[in-house]
């Protein structure tokens, strides 16, 4: 296993107390979690006051309020971890993996939710009856694309899985992280356990795994929200049961296992499936490397070797 898949590894002169409340995977969640919490409603109290979000303001005043809440929790809070507790680079979020690692995200995440949507059209479930030139994109640009494709990576790659996989290993940190990824999906309008559970398969599995082979943010990033915007801006498909415009005036037909019902495509097993393919790609390419990652407390008697 190549050392570079652990980011993090606790300092030799932390002390017992430290090892335990600081340094150890299940400290820094709950670290981050608290701080989140705190700047989410500082930020939220914030936004109010400035009347960003009042009910007569217009759409894209209202999804910077929304992007800000979205961003400014989860960004400051991790650079915080990272640099104040963990005390290293951020080379998950390194700015020359931008253009390149990014935007390869930002392309599969587009290909990926047309091929989705090309199966759909194939099997007669996926209508298309006109075109809307004139669709507000940019706050649905901004908030299901940009704002969730960083703050919800953060959320759950970037911590989540990242910290669980150093305790409990790779195998472990997929399963939780999808978990969590699925059921933070279940208060959406149109939700069902069949929806939470599709999206932790597909996205959840698939993200994760995205950021094990790469140890970057930005590939998840770009792939998160290129589906999100090619789903509802472009497509015209509720994203994950909210209400989308797109430049396509579409709509689906069929069992709600084939189209996905009201909460979109994502409910849809074609979307479970294609995804999933994707996703034993990236496994076996993880496996060939060698970069699944054992529990800690296997790895210490090979390291003390």
């Amino acid at each position: 296993m190549p050392a570079e898949q652990i980011a993090f590894t606790t300092p030799v002169n932390a002390t017992s107390w430290q090892r335990w409340m600081v340094f150890s995977p299940f400290g820094r969640i709950v670290f981050f979690a608290a701080l989140y919490f705190v700047l989410f409603k500082l930020v939220s109290a914030s936004i109010g006051v400035t009347g960003l979000m009042a009910p007569e303001v217009s759409p894209i005043s209202r999804a910077f309020g929304i992007l800000l809440m979205q961003l400014i929790p989860a960004v400051v809070a991790y650079v915080i971890l990272v640099k104040a507790i963990e005390r290293r680079p951020m080379r998950e979020l390194a700015a020359r993996d931008v253009p390149t690692l990014g935007g390869a995200g930002l392309l599969v995440g587009a290909v990926l939710f047309s091929t989705v949507v090309l199966v759909l059209w194939l099997a007669g479930s996926y209508h298309v009856t006109g075109t809307n030139p004139q669709v507000n994109w940019l706050p649905a640009v901004l908030t299901t694309g940009l704002g969730a494709g960083i703050g919800e990576e953060i959320l759950t790659r970037g911590v989540l899985f990242r910290a669980v996989e150093e305790g409990l290993g790779t195998w472990w940190a997929l399963a939780i992280s999808a978990l969590f990824f699925g059921a933070a999906h279940i208060f959406n309008p149109g939700a069902t356990l069949w929806s939470s559970l599709a999206i932790a398969i597909e996205a959840g599995v698939l993200l994760a795994l995205l950021y094990h082979v790469t140890r970057s943010l930005w590939p998840c990033i770009g792939l998160h929200a290129a589906w999100n915007v090619m789903q509802g801006t472009v497509y015209g498909i509720p994203v994950s049961g909210t209400t989308a415009h797109g430049w396509l005036v579409s709509n689906r037909t069929g069992p709600d296992w084939l189209s996905g019902g009201v909460f979109g495509a994502e409910a849809s097993v074609v979307a479970l499936i294609v995804c999933s393919a994707c996703s034993a790609l990236l496994l076996i390419v993880a496996l060939r490397r060698g970069t699944i990652v054992a529990p800690a407390w296997r790895r210490r008697p090979s390291a003390a070797a």
